[in-house]
């Protein structure tokens, strides 16, 4: 199979997300059990919830540390022998099994587990360390919400989980494939890339959605400091000159959140003239990188990266942490089996750049079978949204479509 790059139309939808990203770190097959918690649940129990004729069994994966946590495994329930099986790795944050979203606007990772289960696949999802139940609802135990090299026991966390699904008697342990999305697509690349090392079998294939293609600084950059320059270009600057007179401004500002509108007036604006403090050459008008940059800079105190006074101390660790290892264009060309990427062109968490070099990145280390789409108005959960303002939801059905193409293709 030859690489392609698709342009989609997109249906109306809704999204957004939080820093999502990478890591390596060494597991120990012995030291994680795995068991059958509260069996099988009925398919017909699932009532219209998308999980008719399919089997949800709940199991417990013990992590090591003191944690043991809830999981489920479905397949669908007229399956004979041993199946496929679909591992699916969460964002960063404290996610649930679901990567239920904020306010009540749906989960990344149900939709996608019941289209893979109506293509003949289990699937195997799992709350992160220091989440115990769907919500999510955390842990109030510190040591299993912020572990020491938070990143690195995320990585060994989702090779537990493999190994679980490996030693399944549902799962033919030779056609595991890892499904990611952010954080999780770089934990996705980084098994793949050295399975022997993590004690899993090499995986079947890998799917990543809103790709870490590019290092932590450089996307952490980005969405603390870079998008708001991005956004002052893209939509106030519309004669693109680069700069803002204060009718410009002040119609930037129209529309806008009111949270965005008063980050960016004091910027721009003194009443109806540009502002003076900002405007350093005195010439009535605002250079949007080199005076509205700095002002913006100084604001988000990006320069002091990673040490940010509006990041918390676990954030700056995990940031720290992850930049350790490598990111999805470093790993993923190591791997030798079938990949797609699928990333949004609104999202303003990890940009579509970084999914076009990490594709590059694996075309030229000779793997055939790669596909990378491009979705037009979609931003970080995979949905339609507008660009710098964008709200949570479930990935779009074009998604799961893909997905569920791509899964039949390579069953």
């Amino acid at each position: 199979m030859t690489k392609t790059t698709k342009y989609r139309n997109a249906a109306i939808g809704v999204t957004t997300a939080a820093i999502l990203f990478a890591g390596v770190g060494v597991a120990h097959a012995d030291s994680v059990t795995g068991t059958t918690t509260g069996g099988a649940q009925a398919p017909a129990a699932a009532g219209r919830s998308g999980w008719e004729g399919i089997t949800r069994e709940q199991v417990s994966i013990d992590f090591g540390k003191g944690w043991v946590t809830k999981a489920e495994l479905t397949y669908p329930s007229n399956a004979k022998g041993r199946l496929p099986v679909v591992v699916l790795l969460h964002g960063s944050g404290h996610n649930d099994m679901n990567q239920t979203l904020p306010g009540g606007n749906g989960s990344t990772f149900v939709p996608l587990a019941q289209a893979a289960s109506r293509e003949g696949y289990a699937t195997l999802r799992f709350n992160k360390r220091g989440v115990s139940d769907i919500g999510p609802v955390e842990s109030t135990d510190p040591a299993q919400l912020q572990p020491k090299n938070p990143y690195e026991q995320i990585q060994k966390d989702a090779a537990a989980v493999v190994r679980f699904a490996a030693r399944s008697p549902r799962v033919d342990p030779s056609k595991i494939f890892l499904l990611g999305h952010s954080e999780g697509t770089n934990v996705a690349a980084n098994l793949a890339a050295e399975p022997t090392k993590f004690g899993i079998p090499k995986p079947a294939g890998v799917v990543e959605m809103g790709v870490v293609g590019l290092p932590i600084k450089q996307l952490l950059t980005f969405q603390i400091y870079g998008r708001l320059l991005a956004q002052l270009h893209d939509e106030f600057d519309v004669d693109g000159d680069g700069q803002l007179t204060a009718a410009e401004a002040a119609d930037g500002l129209i529309g806008q959140p009111a949270q965005v509108a008063d980050q960016f007036r004091p910027v721009l604006l003194d009443g109806r003239k540009v502002a003076a403090a900002t405007d350093s050459n005195h010439d009535g008008r605002i250079a949007i990188d080199a005076e509205a940059g700095v002002v913006l800079r100084e604001i988000t105190h990006i320069d002091l990266y990673p040490n940010l006074p509006d990041l918390d101390a676990y954030t700056i660790s995990y940031a720290k942490d992850i930049a350790r290892f490598p990111t999805v264009s470093q790993a993923l060309p190591k791997f030798s089996g079938p990949t797609l990427l699928l990333n949004g062109e609104n999202d303003i968490q990890t940009p579509a750049r970084a999914a076009l070099v990490a594709d590059a990145a694996v075309a030229a280390a000779g793997n055939k079978d790669h596909t990378i789409v491009i979705y037009p108005g979609m931003a970080h959960t995979m949905n339609i949204t507008p660009k710098f303002t964008p709200e949570f939801a479930g990935p779009d059905q074009q998604v799961i479509t893909e997905i569920r193409g791509w899964l039949k293709s390579h069953r």
